[in-house]
């Protein structure tokens, strides 16, 4: 993966001409040091970015940088960049001082829609107009965020998928205000920092991936509620079953190669009736009834060996890096 590249004073502006970009961030600010965005640090850190924090929590700090020391070696093993340490991080719970100098923002704030329209109305008056501000909000429209943000044009959806320092995945988007150059801009960063980028064309409630993981949460749900399967084969269904192919291609190219020399017109023909009874079938499970949560809840435990959730992601962290290792091979 390629390091951040150094810019002349007056190299202020991106390849799309409005922004700053790969020739001239060197400085990138974060908001908001909770898991996603100690993710960010760590992930910027790795590919060799001065890294300035803002987070007003008590306690933040010290977490922040055992996050970071915690990372580290994963990142050590994709490869850092030129000139990559934690020592590039500095701190602060004053938001005038941590984007100072900033060359491009990823927001982690909190999920409230009030606290997050009024930390943008912030961002705008400090951060000058070619600063593009990225959001890792699971849910929120950008046209929210933006709607009382000076230079709105700027303001992208950046959301990542975690463990954010391990896991490709930044989805891409704007808003009604959104400058499609401010995108492309946001896209090429992401790419250089080895992310794998997927754009949202249009806004819509848990942007792609979590709406995909909601609608298969949402029929493993309904089998444990209905007593057709336990979570433990719930679970050892996806992991070997069509999880090996997603890893590879994806749902539509791998029902795609299960369509035969047809390919997916083939496969729509022969399985579209079987999928649609399927759909047919289908509900949404009462996922706020107590009874069903304790019974999901004492499943997941047992199909795990009732280990500490914390063991639990640092074997799930160790085998996804060494997944990434083969998929890059």
């Amino acid at each position: 993966m390629p390091s951040p590249k150094s810019a002349s004073p007056n190299s202020r502006a991106s390849e799309a001409g409005r922004y700053r970009g790969l020739e001239s961030i060197r400085r990138v600010g974060v908001v908001g040091a909770g898991l996603i965005g100690g993710g960010w640090v760590a992930a910027f850190l790795g590919r060799g970015y001065d890294v300035s924090v803002q987070d007003p929590s008590p306690g933040t700090e010290a977490r922040l940088r055992a996050q970071v020391a915690a990372a580290w070696p994963a990142l050590e093993s994709l490869g850092l960049a030129a000139g990559a340490s934690p020592d590039r991080l500095t701190f602060h719970t004053s938001l005038t001082m941590a984007l100072e100098g900033a060359d491009f923002v990823q927001e982690n704030a909190p999920e409230r829609p009030e606290v997050k329209a009024a930390l943008y109305a912030q961002l705008g008056d400090v951060l000058p107009a070619d600063v593009i501000i990225a959001s890792s909000t699971s849910g929120l429209p950008v046209s929210l965020l933006q709607r009382d943000c000076r230079h709105p044009q700027r303001c992208v959806l950046g959301h990542p998928f975690n463990p954010v320092h391990l896991m490709p995945l930044v989805e891409l988007g704007g808003g009604e205000q959104t400058d499609p150059a401010a995108i492309d801009t946001a896209t090429s960063f992401y790419v250089a920092m080895g992310k794998e980028p997927v754009r949202l064309d249009r806004e819509i409630v848990g942007h792609i991936a979590n709406r995909l993981t909601s609608a298969m949460f949402r029929e493993a749900v309904s089998l444990v509620a209905g007593g057709y399967a336990t979570v433990a084969d719930v679970d050892r269904a996806i992991r070997f079953g069509p999880a090996l192919k997603w890893a590879v291609q994806g749902q539509f190219t791998t029902f795609h190669t299960g369509g035969g020399d047809a390919g997916m017109e083939g496969f729509l023909r022969h399985f579209a009736p079987g999928i649609m009874n399927r759909w047919r079938t289908m509900a949404d499970p009462d996922l706020a009834d107590p009874d069903l949560q304790a019974k999901l809840t004492a499943q997941v435990a047992e199909a795990n060996g009732h280990r500490p959730v914390a063991d639990i992601a640092r074997q799930q962290d160790a085998m996804v890096l060494r997944l990434l290792q083969a998929l890059a091979e």
